[in-house]
């Protein structure tokens, strides 16, 4: 078992059983979690709040357990309650483990317990600083939600517990009307929602949690998913960033993705977080339409349907008609998961990708860049190099 304390971006966990990398966590992870508030709370002779204390840990932990039982197929979380048929329960074996061996390492490490106290009190202090703003954004958002223009609903959610269809529940984000027009036309309203963004999301790296609650498209966002206070409430199972395929998507990925993953990571942790990929050429003759998500797939498109086929590239979403749309985000839907491995530190991917180190990023594009040639005519394409911040 391993814990440490970062600067910000909420917990973060890694939980093994067996070896088995438990991405849900289950008993021995919920065990943990526990067992640090109460070591800690102890340790200081204070009541602290488990938020305040759990703020920003980054920890693991691996067990072993006598024929695991788990609460799904995959082994991603565990539900045994005992640790071997005649041993102790998980809980307090967890719980006995932490205890001993984090209060003695406070003891042993004055400067360690001096710097985690510090920045107890600091989440205490930043907890309270947005308690009323949380408050006033909370009123805000219950009244937006009864006419919310930037959510096209569907009808069924991942927390309806009685339908079978609460398991296709998909949440669009989408950038300006024009291309949540086409999506909310073509889409499942059963299983299917929209929500409009304005515009480019603010950039939210290195900020405070205070900043979801004051900026209102951010707040209107976490209410429509409801993931305030966590998963348990989660309204959708699949959300799903639906961008332009040009620069200025690809920033609002990026900033959209940091949202998520400094706010919310167990959203991404638990395979909840998207990339929609649609088609970036229509290539057709008068007898047959073919949709092509690369260049390649538009080469062999146009070999395949002869000379001179019309070809259409989709610079935005809001190009693609909403017959043509249901074609993308029906039963033959792509999506790309955005996935995080247990190699990866969320505060080392944000800092490199969103950080202020912009001469190393181009760098990087430079020496990554690939130039590709159109086969007809042959021409290289002229590519610049642009970083955005």
């Amino acid at each position: 078992m391993c814990i440490t304390h970062g600067e910000q971006y909420g917990e973060e966990y890694y939980s093994f059983v067996n070896g088995q990398y438990t991405t849900q966590g289950g008993t021995h992870l919920a065990a943990f979690r526990e067992a640090i508030v109460k070591t800690v709370r102890e340790y200081y002779k204070k009541d602290f709040d488990a938020s305040d204390v759990r703020g920003s840990i980054i920890g693991a932990i691996a067990i072993r357990v006598q024929e695991p039982v788990f609460e799904s197929q995959t082994k991603t979380k565990l539900g045994s309650q005992n640790v071997a048929t005649e041993g102790p329960s998980v809980r307090n074996f967890v719980n006995d483990f932490v205890k001993r061996e984090l209060d003695n390492y406070l003891h042993q490490n004055s400067s360690v317990a001096d710097a985690l106290l510090k920045r107890i009190l600091q989440s205490e202090r930043e907890r309270k600083d947005i308690a009323g703003i949380k408050k006033l954004a909370n009123e805000r958002a219950k009244k937006a939600n009864l006419h919310n223009k930037k959510l096209r609903d569907c009808r069924y959610h991942l927390d309806d517990d009685k339908s079978d269809k609460r398991y296709l529940s998909t949440l669009f984000i989408t950038e300006g009307d024009s291309a949540s027009g086409s999506i909310t036309k073509s889409r499942n309203v059963e299983s299917q929602a929209v929500f409009s963004l304005r515009g480019k999301p603010l950039n939210c790296f290195g900020l405070s949690k205070k900043i979801v609650y004051e900026n209102e498209e951010f707040n209107l966002l976490q209410h429509a998913l409801n993931i305030e206070d966590g998963l348990d409430g989660l309204r959708y199972k699949n959300v799903v960033i639906a961008t332009d395929a040009d620069v200025d998507g690809m920033h609002i990925r990026l900033l959209l993705m940091t949202f998520f993953l400094q706010f919310f990571p167990d959203l991404v942790r638990n395979g909840h977080l998207f990339i929609l990929d649609t088609p970036l050429f229509r290539v057709r003759n008068k007898k047959e339409t073919i949709y092509c998500y690369s260049e390649e797939e538009k080469q062999k498109a146009m070999v395949k349907l002869g000379t001179k086929p019309e070809i259409t590239r989709f610079k935005g979403l809001g190009e693609i008609s909403p017959d043509e749309f249901g074609n993308f985000i029906g039963e033959e839907i792509r999506l790309d998961p955005i996935i995080l491995t247990k190699e990866i530190t969320i505060p080392k991917l944000l800092s490199y990708y969103m950080g202020k180190n912009t001469p190393e990023r181009q760098q990087f594009i430079i020496d990554n860049l690939k130039s590709e040639k159109d086969t007809a005519p042959f021409v290289e394409e002229k590519v610049e190099v642009e970083v955005i911040e």
